[in-house]
């Protein structure tokens, strides 16, 4: 479940959201897309971006998409809600900064808690693994099929994380026998719904995970959990960044007014480019 900072105006200062999105918009596998492109066009290394509960036409996502692109990968994002996205005006619902949540009152807190109570269970089983998984398979599928495409990763924030790391499985067979799904690496941001060990232990390809502190969706103790089960893996190239004081949301939505936030959104999104050059 993606959460992160309200739209206020501190909140989305700062260059990550400044300009426009660079991409274009194209139909791959049957789900609407945004595409950025290396300077190159080359697709030998490709990632998707598996977003939030806040969707593909999020600003943030495309401006990220197009930094990733600028360092030389061809970048596409799926519209895996296909047109179900929740608005962005629920980011402050879900996980206001942390300066306004530890300063916030009894009815604002209660406020947000019955805003995501009639709002999130719904649109979670709506979009259920049994649901996406498909579409996520389907579209891993339809992207190595493009004429170009070589080595595949995915990154995946919040909600989508969870499904970065079942990328990482590898690939499996369908009921026909065909090989669907999986990629060559894989970096999740604060995913949260994840079964743990269940979602780690089969993991086969490097996975990198960042990982906040103040994360009231995947606490110290999941984190440790995940530690214990990823250190016995010692033939999957793998990492684990534990980022201070973060909460859920931050490498997409940090408050730029906090310069710690601020290097924490920055030092992610190296840590992603990092990684896919190495495994890409």
């Amino acid at each position: 479940m993606s959460t992160g900072v309200g739209m206020s105006s501190c909140c989305l200062s700062g260059k990550v959201h400044d300009g426009t999105p660079v991409g274009h918009i194209e139909t791959i596998g049957g789900l609407e897309t945004y595409i950025s492109e290396p300077k190159d066009k080359a697709r030998t290394k490709t990632i998707i971006f598996i977003t939030d509960i806040f969707g593909w036409e999020f600003k943030n996502t495309r401006l990220l998409a197009d930094n990733y692109a600028k360092a030389g990968f061809y970048v596409y994002i799926p519209d895996l809600h296909q047109g179900d996205s929740l608005p962005i005006s629920f980011l402050q619902n879900v996980e206001p900064p942390l300066k306004d949540k530890e300063t916030a009152g009894l009815v604002d807190t209660a406020k947000n808690t019955a805003v995501i109570g009639t709002t999130l269970p719904p649109w979670l089983l709506k979009h259920r693994e049994g649901v996406t998984k498909p579409l996520v398979d389907g579209f891993i599928n339809a992207v190595r099929m493009i004429p170009g495409t070589d080595k595949l990763g995915a990154i995946g924030f919040c909600w989508g994380g969870r499904y970065a790391i079942l990328a990482a499985h590898g690939q499996s067979k369908d009921a026909n026998g065909s090989s669907i799904g999986g990629v060559d690496a894989a970096y999740a941001c604060h995913p949260s719904l994840v079964s743990i060990p269940a979602d780690f232990e089969p993991v086969t390809k490097p996975l990198s995970l960042a990982l906040g502190t103040k994360d009231s969706l995947l606490d110290e103790k999941s984190i440790g959990q995940i530690q214990d089960v990823m250190a016995k893996k010692t033939d999957v190239p793998h990492e684990i960044r534990i980022y201070e004081d973060q909460v859920h949301g931050f490498a997409l939505r940090s408050d730029w007014s906090s310069e710690k936030d601020k290097e924490a959104m920055n030092t992610a999104e190296k840590q992603g480019l990092d990684w896919f050059n190495k495994f890409l």
